[in-house]
């Protein structure tokens, strides 16, 4: 899908002599208030973005078939998992920006600079409101024989579970995420079905006891002007992993990122870098989580919202690339322990 955004009414952009200056955006992202973020880019310097949506492999292979004569500067994908495959396709360019560098958290940046994360959703453990065991505090009392016949979570190959077990392969080891992996699946209450908020839904109504979900679809539903949307977020209630305690500090939460990068040959590469570098500051990142309920990349940036409360965690710190590096071997570990 093709849609430039001088069609949003962008006048004054129009008005300016930097009309002739352009980007082509390829994004995966399917959000229609990020819509808000290239209108005020565009109306700031005149750039127009020429937005093309789809999902992340059609864009990728898009990419690939125009090769050197494709118009993309920029590729928008959501998940670690995914920014990698786009790294093995050769899609990106080396990017060299220091407001990139300095604002983007070591962790949500590629070791090279082929691309950078502009937000971030953690993957959490819902309960009933008030219902928490007060043992269960980790990733790994997931696999606990506690929980036998009480976790509601999505299908094994789904990229946010193959991205969280990616992590747990790196911080644990391949064999004790593999046990992990065969316990959390005897303490599975139904066959894995629909998405994060259908786990979220299943939990509110009784069918299980505990749920896995990304911080953000808790936020869709307690924002949703569907009532039945909001007794679910209210029914529920999440908590970060692996927060140890003040003494002793546990390793932190899963955290995965919406990320971008500068395609090769990109026709417009300076204006695409100056776009990223947009996207990383105050303004933006606010847009980002008030907007879809996501995190701001960047510390310490004011939001509102539903997740506003809940910013304050620590995350792993474990490079989001390492969710694609490892992917094919947590994939085989879903395989081999029956994980549906």
């Amino acid at each position: 899908m093709f849609r430039s955004l001088t069609a949003l009414g962008l006048i004054a952009a129009l008005a300016s002599p930097a009309l002739a200056q352009e980007i082509n955006l390829y994004s995966s992202r399917h959000y229609d208030t990020d819509l808000r973020l290239y209108e005020n880019f565009t109306a700031a310097t005149g750039i127009r973005i020429n937005l093309i949506e789809g999902e992340g492999e059609q864009l990728m292979e898009r990419i690939r078939t125009e090769g050197a004569n494709s118009p993309a500067d920029i590729f928008v994908t959501v998940d670690g998992g995914r920014l990698h495959r786009a790294v093995e396709a050769g899609i990106f360019q080396p990017i060299e920006s220091a407001v990139l560098e300095e604002r983007v958290p070591a962790n949500f940046q590629h070791p090279d600079n082929l691309w950078f994360g502009l937000s971030s959703r953690a993957r959490v453990i819902f309960t009933r409101t008030g219902e928490r065991p007060d043992w269960l505090n980790d990733y790994e009392d997931l696999a606990d024989p506690r929980l036998a016949g009480e976790l509601c979570i999505r299908s094994s190959s789904n990229v946010y579970n193959v991205s969280l077990m990616a992590e747990l392969i790196e911080v644990m080891g391949a064999e004790a995420a593999e046990e992990w992996a065969a316990g959390v699946n005897a303490n599975l209450a139904r066959p894995p079905q629909g998405g994060d908020r259908d786990q979220l839904r299943a939990l509110a109504a009784g069918e299980c006891s505990v749920a896995v979900s990304n911080t953000y679809y808790w936020g869709a539903l307690a924002a949703s002007e569907n009532p039945d949307d909001r007794a679910v977020a209210e029914a529920v209630e999440f908590f970060y992993p692996n927060q140890g305690t003040e003494a002793e500090p546990g390793r932190g939460a899963h955290v995965n990122i919406s990320g971008a990068g500068v395609v090769v040959g990109a026709p417009n590469r300076e204006n695409a870098i100056r776009f990223l570098e947009y996207l990383v500051s105050d303004e933006a990142q606010a847009i980002f989580a008030d907007s879809n309920n996501e995190f701001p990349i960047v510390p310490g940036v004011e939001i509102h919202g539903p997740v506003a409360p809940f910013t304050e965690f620590r995350n792993s710190g474990v490079n989001v690339s390492v969710y694609g590096l490892n992917a094919a071997q947590a994939t085989d570990i879903f395989d081999r322990v029956g994980f549906p």
